[in-house]
């Protein structure tokens, strides 16, 4: 928009008509979105933020009086902030941490399926209750990736979840059928991290 030898109150009007037939073909797009469902929701890439993001859609969740069921995968030693935090919101989330730690801590191939194993079946149980509005599965995509557990069952069950069941996988890695079969996909993407410049993970941004 050209605004040379305008004057401000010129320069306003322009921009508020331009805003007006924004709105205007904005509003018309949303009023053509009228599906309401439960969304398949996958965070995954090499960024950091797919944990992060996923737990700011809980707390936007518990904002709206819904009920969140969370099953964590791998994390499990580490006492996070997230899990501090949502303990003091025990009537609206239910928190499951199921893992043992990576595996190259726990080195233990048959440890680590077993708990991958215990995990889903606490999965399975949220997806299909009544109770919860969301699931989080955070870091299934890790387990999913080392063939711990059977990806074809996996994602039979999200496909048959509840019709208004939110239900958001985290990690690494998001296997290329539960992408396709996801209706919301968010892959970070690394710029920069700390991390190489040898800055240890830190409390509030880390854990």
């Amino acid at each position: 928009m050209k605004t040379e030898g305008l004057s401000e109150a010129e320069i306003n009007a322009r921009h508020a008509e331009k805003m007006r037939r924004k709105k205007e073909a904005r509003d018309k797009i949303v009023a053509t979105k009228t599906i309401e469902k439960g969304l398949l929701i996958v965070h995954t890439g090499k960024g950091k933020g797919k944990s992060t993001a996923a737990f700011g859609l809980v707390f936007r969740a518990l904002g709206n009086g819904m009920k969140v069921g969370i099953v964590q995968f791998v994390k499990g030693k580490w006492q996070t902030g997230e899990r501090a935090a949502l303990q003091k919101f025990a009537d609206q989330v239910t928190i499951n941490t199921m893992g043992e730690g990576f595996t190259w801590e726990t080195q233990d191939r048959a440890r680590d399926i077993a708990a991958a194993k215990a995990a889903w079946e606490k999965a399975k149980a949220l997806i299909a209750d009544d109770e919860h509005q969301m699931v989080v599965l955070d870091e299934l995509n890790i387990v999913l990736r080392y063939d711990y557990l059977d990806a074809d069952e996996v994602l039979s069950v999200l496909m048959a979840r509840p019709a208004m069941k939110h239900v958001v996988v985290t990690g690494r890695n998001a296997k290329d059928e539960l992408v396709e079969a996801a209706d919301l996909v968010t892959e970070m993407a690394q710029v920069k991290h700390p991390f190489r410049a040898g800055v240890k993970a830190q409390k509030g941004i880390e854990f």
